[in-house]
């Protein structure tokens, strides 16, 4: 499973990638106006750190602003995935986009009739977002399970990518259906590491080692 940074704060991102656990970033417009930066300049910072697929997501809902902003978008760097919402305009988009060669992210999808929908118009990523989902009383990983079926059964080239994600058991619940990619906050990618069983086993090699007297 490759993982994505959700995140438009370029330390984070930083930080991310000297682990080598960083395989991309996605933002959305919530997230940059959370950063305070100019978009643009946000994106070249990401990119220049990161060379995995960076989502930018246009603003624009009908079919010619996007794709005016797409263009803008791509021109940032060529590991920018355009992210379009999925609506009518934002999946001709997508065709279009994809059509010429640019990745791109469809968003905002809560059933699997919409990633089919995505699949056909040749998403390069579907984001199902299972968080929100659970929210409102449905099951963020039954969508994902329905997903990771129906492109099975057609051998759809879209990426699953899980967004969305509030916990490290969101993150391996995905995994085990077969996602191919989620996206998280930082903090909860670096949940991933922490286990009691790990503490308290380190705190003993600790006191072991310094009851020994020994330096090394």
């Amino acid at each position: 499973m490759k993982f994505f940074a959700d995140t438009a704060e370029i330390q984070e991102i930083r930080d991310l990638a000297e682990t080598g656990l960083l395989d991309g970033v996605t933002t959305n417009p919530s997230l940059v106006q959370k950063s305070g930066r100019d978009f643009v300049e946000v994106l070249r910072e990401i990119v220049a750190v990161c060379d995995g697929p960076v989502s930018a997501e246009v603003v624009a809902l009908d079919y010619d602003g996007m794709m005016a902003q797409a263009e803008k978008l791509r021109q940032v760097a060529d590991n920018i995935a355009v992210k379009v919402p999925l609506t009518e305009a934002g999946l001709k988009a997508c065709r279009t986009l994809s059509s010429q060669g640019t990745m791109v992210n469809v968003t905002l999808c809560f059933s699997a009739a919409q990633a089919l929908l995505a699949a056909k118009a040749g998403a390069t990523f579907i984001s199902p977002f299972v968080g929100r989902h659970d929210d409102v009383g449905f099951s963020g990983m039954e969508l994902i399970s329905d997903i990771r079926l129906i492109y099975d059964n057609y051998d759809y080239e879209t990426q699953i990518l899980v967004a969305s994600v509030r916990s490290p058991m969101h993150i391996v619940e995905a995994a085990k259906i077969g996602a191919d990619v989620m996206t998280a906050p930082p903090k909860v990618i670096k949940q991933l590491y922490k286990h009691p069983l790990t503490d308290l086993g380190l705190e003993a090699f600790t006191k072991d080692w310094e009851a020994t007297g020994q330096k090394l």
